[in-house]
């Protein structure tokens, strides 16, 4: 779980860099340095739970910090939506910025196809407000995350990951 953190960490920076609004980028730095801290939490948590072994005190801390980190990631997914709906800059040759671009295209993509099914097939009351019974919700950056499949063969067994992995190689 602390590894995945840190890709979304690493994920949230390169957005961040790229992010044509300061005011976004600033904000999605913010909550990157935020989740790296609750994931660095997390990670001495569960080494001391791992030597310490089974207490009801360290079983809870290390749920809580859990709970943190879930938080901290849809944080970081909610301003990374921002960022991309504002803009971002061109990629460098980076495969990891080249990857996260291209994967943050694909939500972009499937936000402006939402948006259109629902311009042409409105469901609007007589005051024009959007009905909110059988309307779908728009996608989300969370939703395209749990679409894919994990790419186990990818996935160390051990939580430590393995030089040379970009952040897409993994299931976020």
């Amino acid at each position: 779980m602390a590894s995945d953190g840190q890709l979304v960490v690493k994920f949230g920076k390169i957005l961040a860099k790229r992010c044509l609004d300061h005011r976004c980028s600033m904000e999605l730095l913010h909550a990157a340095e935020h989740t790296q801290s609750i994931n660095s939490q997390l990670s001495i948590v569960a080494r001391v739970k791992a030597v310490t072994g089974e207490s009801k005190a360290s079983s809870e801390l290390l749920l809580s910090n859990v709970q943190n980190l879930i938080r901290a990631v849809q944080h970081v997914l909610r301003a990374a939506e921002a960022a991309c709906v504002k803009g971002l800059g061109q990629a460098s040759a980076d495969p990891e910025e080249e990857a996260v671009a291209a994967f943050c295209q694909q939500w972009r993509k499937n936000l402006t196809q939402h948006r259109a099914k629902e311009a042409l097939n409105s469901d609007r009351d007589e005051l024009g407000l959007r009905k909110t019974r059988g309307a779908k919700a728009e996608p989300t950056l969370m939703s395209l995350v749990q679409e894919q499949p994990p790419r186990s063969r990818n996935i160390p067994k051990h939580p430590n990951p393995r030089k040379g992995h970009t952040i897409m190689d993994r299931h976020l």
